[in-house]
């Protein structure tokens, strides 16, 4: 029997409660799915993302020994990670603005031409348009926005992340792209006249 030379979440879980310094393992390979995630959200400053990943890996580290091993550490990193988001929009209070990288340019064509916008609009004005209205929508219906068709989690690991039922995963989903089209619509029709 080979061993793997990739550890499972749990294992490495196991070893950062054994031995403080192989909680970097997990820091490691969450840093930059949670870096990305937390800009996605709207925190644009370096030095704000620093700060949320910072306090979130803080708190993973002092509450690892409450953390269950059957749910997802995944879930349990962003959850953390989310919430120190929403803590930081709040001592700002301040709007967050979401970052645009290619990779978002194409998924934000993708959100685009599912919402049956009129295939005639130019492709970049349609991107900066969704761009800014992701931004304007609400809280709730943007996290599960950008959880879903951003960061490619199912229904059940928004669930977790948010502590928020499967079945409302699914209604802010729906709530959120009527929202987004909406928005576009108003813009769109605005601009028209």
């Amino acid at each position: 029997m080979s061993a793997s030379p990739l550890k499972t979440d749990q294992e490495l879980v196991r070893n950062a409660l054994a031995d403080r310094h192989a909680f970097a393992a997990l820091v490691t390979k969450y840093e930059a799915p949670l870096r990305r995630y937390v800009k996605r959200l709207g925190i644009n400053s370096a030095e704000d993302a620093d700060d949320v990943l910072q306090e979130a890996f803080i708190k993973a580290y002092v509450n690892l020994n409450d953390y269950d091993p059957s749910l997802p550490f995944g879930a349990w990193m962003y959850r953390i990670t989310h919430n120190e988001s929403i803590s930081l929009f709040r001592k700002q209070r301040v709007r967050p603005h979401t970052v645009e990288t290619e990779e978002e340019l194409v998924i934000f064509e993708n959100i685009a031409d599912a919402t049956d916008i009129h295939a005639e609009i130019d492709k970049k004005l349609l991107k900066v348009a969704v761009h800014k209205a992701l931004a304007g929508i609400g809280e709730q219906y943007r996290s599960v926005l950008v959880l879903r068709f951003l960061e490619e989690k199912s229904y059940d690991e928004i669930a977790d992340i948010l502590q928020i039922p499967s079945g409302t995963v699914a209604t802010y989903i729906s709530r959120g792209k009527r929202e987004l089209k909406d928005s576009l619509l108003k813009e769109f029709i605005s601009t028209d006249v």
